[in-house]
């Protein structure tokens, strides 16, 4: 099961019920707090409290999770191995003339932990909320303003339906194509090339008239109202609350058990 492009998954869970503002504000906490930690044991307690949460409670498969992983993985590595290499400190090993020390593994690990923790709480945000409401959300509890939310909400649209209008634009390439009956469309340069102009034209004209459409409407002449509210409910609490205090008790832990690192052991602060 995959979510279509700018959707999320369409399961009914704990997390999809709840509201969008919320959910953001306590990723946006959590990420922040997180940016001041060094060390790889207190990420990794978090990442690995976050499995169960995204598997459970979002319902997302763990073979979509895994998958999501894989950009975040390739940054988290690069993370490993720059600062196992280029850090001075104690000699732990030696690939070639290039020196592996405790302290740069050590602070190597412990942001490339962070970054696969950050990276699955941003993926498990992004599958189990619809960009729609968290637009609509953000407008009714935030107060966005209204031109921005709606203007967000078209555009949003027009991404959405670019994966369809690829597919239809090649299908029609097929067809015009008496060569390739039967075996597709075209893959070489040109007809991609092609394909591609096409879809930009076609979604620039799309856009002009998604524009004209909301200056008909008088987008921005006054108060809007919404046809979906999100309303908060003691769920949103609850979600925030245990999100909150689970992360504040790891924090709390990692500290009396000494394992807690913040910003100054990058050298950068003093």
């Amino acid at each position: 099961m995959r979510p279509a492009f700018g959707r999320p998954l369409a399961v009914d869970s704990v997390l999809h019920r709840r509201d969008p503002t919320v959910k953001l504000a306590v990723l946006l906490v959590i990420c922040l707090v997180l940016t001041g930690v060094t060390d790889p044991v207190t990420p990794g307690v978090l990442y690995l409290l976050t499995w169960p949460v995204a598997l459970r409670a979002g319902r997302i498969p763990a073979g979509t999770l895994l998958r999501a992983h894989l950009p975040f993985a390739a940054f988290a590595l690069s993370l490993l191995l720059v600062n196992a290499c280029t850090r001075s400190g104690e000699l732990l090993a030696r690939l070639g003339p290039v020196p592996i020390t405790v302290e740069g593994l050590s602070i190597g690990a412990g942001l490339a932990v962070r970054t696969l923790l950050i990276g699955i709480t941003s993926v498990t945000f992004v599958l189990t909320t619809d960009g729609a409401r968290l637009m609509t959300s953000l407008h009714q509890h935030v107060r966005l303003d209204g031109r921005f939310a709606y203007a967000v909400l078209a555009g949003y649209r027009l991404l959405e339906q670019l994966p369809e209008s690829w597919a239809t634009i090649r299908a029609a390439q097929a067809a015009r194509d008496a060569s390739r009956r039967g075996r597709g469309p075209s893959r070489a340069p040109r007809a991609l090339s092609r394909a591609a102009f096409t879809l930009l034209v076609t979604a620039l004209r799309r856009g002009e008239r998604m524009s004209i459409a909301l200056e008909t409407r008088g987008l921005g002449a006054g108060p809007r109202t919404i046809a979906a509210p999100s309303p908060l409910q003691v769920g949103d609490a609850v979600l925030a609350g245990t999100a909150l205090v689970s992360t504040a008790v790891v924090l709390w832990g990692s500290w009396q058990a000494g394992t807690l690192r913040g910003l100054g052991a990058l050298g950068v602060f003093g």
